[in-house]
């Protein structure tokens, strides 16, 4: 059963500030990506997953930089899959971003055009990345540090990335509000997806907020005593 959320919460979860970080979500294309844009009072800023497609979501995320005079460091995909990454032509023409993934996100990362086209769906060819992420890398910008865990399951190639210091973890479609990623897409497989989602998520403090990749943020402390997935 899923947590009931309020109005309050909601809107809460839009632009979400703590101490000197900020969140800014948006909700993009036709798969309602949760995009994400992090800064801090420096002004230097980072993208996690754009999903922006349509021309109003562009405008979004382009008066959103300009308004909070944010210059974006550069642009991370949690994985491979076709709404995390479509923006990422766009950011890289209009804010000159790099582009961050993990190397064994790369197969299916080439496809996409492909994927996009079987959905009706007309994109740029997806430029490739800059610099390839791996277990244990630690992402800065500002005085903000992220470091990278590397979570196969829900696709070869996914990755989370957790601030230690404001105790949030940004999951990609590795885990939802009572609910994990699917696996029946390619290189998807439900006992590594449980693996680690145990082994590098629920180790970490009740207390982290868990920023997903579609809907509401929920808590580690919530999903480990909650979520009927990882609690059979």
């Amino acid at each position: 059963m899923k947590r009931k959320v309020s109005l309050k919460e909601l809107i809460a979860f839009q632009h979400y500030t703590i101490e000197e970080m900020t969140v800014k979500t948006f909700h993009f294309n036709p798969f309602q990506v949760n995009t994400y844009v992090l800064h801090d009072d420096t002004g230097e800023a980072i993208i996690v997953d754009p999903g922006n497609y349509y021309a109003d979501e562009n405008e979004q995320l382009q008066n959103y930089i300009v308004k909070e005079n944010l210059a974006v460091q550069y642009v991370v995909n949690t994985h491979p899959h076709i709404d995390h990454v479509i923006g990422n032509s766009w950011c890289l023409k209009h804010l000159d971003t790099p582009i961050y993934i993990h190397e064994k996100a790369l197969e299916l990362y080439h496809q996409t055009h492909s994927y996009c086209a079987v959905l009706g769906m007309e994109i740029e060819p997806c430029p490739e990345p800059s610099k390839f992420l791996q277990e244990g890398d630690i992402l800065t910008f500002g005085t903000q540090s992220l470091q990278v865990f590397y979570t196969p399951g829900h696709a070869d190639g996914s990755i989370c990335l957790y601030d230690e210091k404001h105790k949030m973890v940004f999951v990609g479609d590795v885990l939802f509000a009572g609910s994990v990623g699917r696996t029946d897409l390619p290189t998807g497989s439900s006992p590594v997806l449980m693996q680690s989602i145990r082994e590098k998520l629920l180790t970490l403090p009740d207390e982290t907020t868990v920023f997903c990749g579609h809907e509401m943020t929920t808590t580690i402390g919530y999903e480990r005593q909650n979520n009927p997935f990882i609690n059979n």
